[in-house]
């Protein structure tokens, strides 16, 4: 990829727009290629391959505990913008993307904007946009062919399977957290955990990013390219999307299992509505979502009471905001910066929330519960939080799952938690 730092005084790739239609039935995952990008939701998204695309990277800087501060996604945002927009100065109808994820805290981001990108904003209209340099040969678009049709593969077995930290360590972490925050001024902290899989075989992160999307065709199915291997999950929260001044956020705290009999089903989605402990832990997040997005908006709303939200294995509390900006210029990873991290993924107050990650989380989470999503030159787009998901790299896969920690949990309760989606994951992880 040609590199490109994010610095305001650097000259922008050269380069022209070419927008052709595609078929409604094509598949995004099509579009991916090798290290390439997907974010879909409904049918509805973007994908591009990194293959020759431009990659532009973001320098974070500032900030204790949050190396990636606000300001500097900002400054950086623009220069995306300002390089976006002179790629689209033959006026095409849909402007080229900037897309990736960004680590949940970190120093650089790198974003990149594919040579060929799909998008499809709304059903039926499905458009490539391709960029050319003025030398390159405009060749056609050949789709890479995805075998949505593979057979799965055994359940891995234990040996093959490695939890970090171990269950009674996490449970540790669990109590030791509970303490903190009735002794404290800690109100609620997310907790995660990893299984690492040596799987035996080369992982395909697009058959994987199948099954995920075929099982949840809902979800934000997202594929991502890291600095370690490709982060592949179906996330079902939306931090932000922005289409002109309207911007949307669908937080979401507090779960209870799904059960294949209706009556149990019924009665878990009952008691979480009920659960004063998980309604707490999504107030917390309520709370800090309202707060941020306020000063944006010149209308702001969202559900008065949590809302269920089923998933294929789980219930989820969620509220739905909406809102309308007072600045339509305001870009999307403006938003983004803002609210990252919610305390859905960290917890609160931020500050005291990331230092007791640091000190209890025995990994690095690199882009896991972090923002992964795209941005156009108008700065709209759509950004859900790396969750469900895990990072691939040839025959090893490193799996996360997270639970949030309030003065009442229990801890054999929320390692449960995370034991229900590390399960659920690694039965797609067969067919990748």
């Amino acid at each position: 990829m040609t590199e490109l730092r994010a610095v305001p005084s650097e000259p922008s790739p050269a380069g022209r727009v070419r927008v052709s239609e595609l078929g409604p039935s094509f598949d995004l995952l099509a579009a991916v290629g090798d290290r390439g990008f997907l974010m879909e939701h409904g049918g509805i998204g973007v994908a591009g391959s990194a293959a020759g695309g431009f990659a532009v990277t973001l320098e974070g800087g500032g900030g204790v505990d949050l190396e990636l501060t606000q300001e500097s996604i900002r400054s950086a945002s623009r220069s995306v913008l300002r390089r976006l927009r002179s790629l689209d100065r033959d006026g095409a109808a849909l402007s080229p993307v900037a897309v990736g994820a960004i680590p949940f805290i970190g120093h650089e981001v790198t974003l990149f904007t594919p040579r060929r990108v799909v998008r499809r904003d709304h059903p039926g209209s499905t458009r490539l946009i391709e960029i050319f340099d003025d030398q390159d040969d405009a060749s056609a678009f050949v789709p890479e062919p995805v075998g949505h049709g593979a057979i799965p593969h055994e359940a891995f077995s234990d040996l093959q399977l490695t939890p970090v930290p171990s269950p009674g360590t996490y449970k540790e972490a669990v109590r030791t957290a509970t303490q903190e925050i009735r002794t404290g001024e800690l109100r609620k902290v997310v907790l995660a955990r990893q299984i690492r899989v040596e799987a035996g075989r080369v992982l395909d992160p697009l058959l994987l990013a199948a099954r995920l999307r075929a099982v949840d065709p809902d979800a934000y199915t997202f594929v991502a390219p890291t600095s370690l291997g490709m982060m592949v999950g179906a996330s079902p929260e939306l931090l932000v999307s922005k289409h002109g001044a309207e911007i949307r956020s669908n937080p979401l705290a507090g779960s209870a299992p799904r059960s294949g009999d209706p009556d149990e089903d019924r009665a878990n989605a009952s008691a979480l509505t009920d659960s004063n402990k998980d309604r707490e832990e999504h107030a917390i997040v309520v709370e800090a979502v309202a707060a941020t997005l306020r000063p944006f908006c010149e209308e702001l709303t969202w559900d008065p009471e949590p809302v269920l939200l089923p998933t294929a294995n789980v219930w989820h509390l969620s509220t739905r905001f909406h809102g309308v900006l007072h600045d339509e210029a305001t870009d999307v990873l403006q938003l983004v910066a803002a609210l990252h991290p919610t305390p859905a993924v960290g917890g609160s107050p931020r500050e005291a929330a990331l230092a007791t990650i640091d000190r209890l989380e025995p990994f690095e989470r690199g882009t896991y519960a972090g923002p992964v999503g795209w941005m156009d030159a108008e700065g709209d787009g759509e950004w859900a939080i790396a969750l469900r998901c895990a990072e691939l790299s040839g025959d090893r896969a490193t799996l996360f799952a997270g639970a949030g920690i309030v003065a009442d949990s229990d801890p054999e309760a929320e390692l449960d938690e995370t034991e229900r989606k590390f399960r659920a994951f690694l039965d797609s992880l067969r067919w990748g």
